[in-house]
């Protein structure tokens, strides 16, 4: 349970950022080297190494050094426990705009009630 919790949290801080939203984009395209994920998002190589290791960190992307490139694709777990957590609370809000919808409803009705 904790351990499901840390990586929903490293996940979510992960793709808090739009640029690291932008890299997992472009990895679903295809593999990329840190260098040419900076150039494609004008940034330093150093920055880009931050973000990849955000990224690594939440087990979203996988990197691989071959010689002086380090190539970055998409980790194989994949966003699943997070979809299920936001289905659970998308659930969750529905059921109570649901009931807040009731009692906007029964307000409104009682009104009219009295205006008669």
């Amino acid at each position: 349970m904790v351990q499901q919790a840390l990586l929903l949290d490293r996940s979510f801080a992960a793709l808090s950022d739009a640029t690291r939203r932008g890299i997992i984009d472009q990895l679903g395209v295809g593999d990329a080297s840190i260098s040419s994920l900076a150039d494609k998002f004008q940034m330093t190589l150093t920055g880009m190494k931050k973000h990849v290791q955000v990224l690594e960190r939440a087990g979203l992307v996988v990197t691989r050094k071959v010689g002086r490139v380090r190539t970055c694709r998409l980790g194989k777990r994949g966003l699943e426990a997070e979809a299920d957590w936001i289905e659970a609370h998308r659930k969750l809000f529905e059921a109570r705009f649901a009931v807040l919808d009731d009692i906007i409803g029964e307000l409104e009705q009682e009104r009219k009630d009295e205006s008669s």
